[in-house]
């Protein structure tokens, strides 16, 4: 047996439970990783909502790090001690310990702990893929990345500059400003206090930019639109806000030529050698010293209804992780 968080209906952060599980051993292709370490994500709260629907009862989570327990048949590559980490399907990483596809993990490098591995395996490998190949910045390039001050932003900040990226970063407090400014955003801008695409034009003198990073959703989209120079990229990858309502197609056409991408981790990821290529970067990026991973907020696994509550009211910062 193990303990875990259910989930039997879709709703609040009520609806998850700390339950006793079974857990047998791993089948062929399989491994039994024992966690240290779990990453919290706005991904679990769509799926606690329903928003992004599950089959009942499920459990939650999709990144976490820790030690191999056991390995099934055929699996060569890992073995009981491994340590691992893994940002991948399926479901259920809100748990001290659980069965995983070998295909799905990866060893992790000496210099880099579990707890620093759960805060940014979902989140490092989503600034990878957004940055280096949804839209391949270039040196020089200006771009705006709303929720500077989240998780993904603050990797994404540091990443960018790394790059010689300028970075235009929203937030939604002065205090967020500030933290997202220590970490190489070159302009933020609070999109409480007034218009953030005039403020975007105002500050690239009028052209826009050439791709705008989006995980806010509705409430920003409209306004990331706007921000855009004509042929520019809109890459929305995230719903903070709610889901982006339906578009006009003609509206792209009409505000010059734009593309538009709804990109998730899972399809850039879905190769191995895409996984691990993914995985590698981030681990040379963070042990280069250029992107630094600090654990901002961290709760009890069995206190996850807080965790939510706290991360849906906008009051967490960076990366957060569950203790196990």
């Amino acid at each position: 047996m193990t303990k875990a968080i259910r989930i039997k209906k879709a709703g609040g952060p009520d609806v998850m439970s700390w339950e006793d599980v079974e857990l047998g051993d791993p089948g062929p292709g399989e491994v039994r990783v024992k966690h240290t370490a779990v990453g919290l994500n706005y991904i679990d709260v769509y799926h606690r909502s329903g928003l992004y629907p599950l089959e009942y009862p499920s459990g939650l989570g999709l990144e976490a790090a820790g030690l191999v327990e056991a390995v099934g048949e055929g699996v060569n590559d890992l073995k009981k001690g491994n340590r691992v980490a893994y940002a991948a399907p399926p479901i259920g990483a809100y748990a001290e310990a659980r069965i995983m596809p070998a295909d799905r993990l990866v060893k992790l490098p000496a210099d880099i702990d579990e707890k620093q591995a759960a805060a940014m395996m979902l989140q490092g490998m989503t600034v990878q893929y957004l940055i280096r190949r949804t839209y391949r910045v270039s040196k020089g390039e200006t771009v705006l990345f709303h929720a500077a001050a989240g998780g993904v932003g603050l990797i994404a900040c540091q990443w960018l500059k790394h790059l010689g990226v300028t970075i235009i970063g929203t937030v939604g407090t002065d205090e967020k400003a500030e933290i997202a400014q220590a970490h190489g955003c070159t302009h933020t801008i609070n999109y409480n206090k007034g218009d953030f695409a005039a403020r975007v034009k105002e500050i690239t003198e009028g052209k826009g930019v050439p791709v705008v990073y989006d995980s806010v959703g509705k409430d920003t989209f409209d306004g990331s639109l706007q921000c855009l120079a004509p042929l520019g990229t809109m890459v929305t990858f995230g719903n903070a806000s709610g889901p982006v309502p339906p578009l006009d197609l003609g509206r792209l056409a009409a505000m010059g030529s734009l593309f538009i991408t709804r990109p998730t981790l899972m399809t850039y990821t879905a190769e191995r050698k895409d996984l691990l290529g993914s995985a590698n970067e981030l681990f040379e990026t963070v042990l280069s010293g250029a992107v630094k991973i600090k654990v901002k907020q961290t709760y009890p696994l069995a206190e996850a209804a807080q965790a939510h509550r706290d991360l849906e009211a906008r009051k967490t910062t960076g990366s957060t992780i569950f203790e196990v």
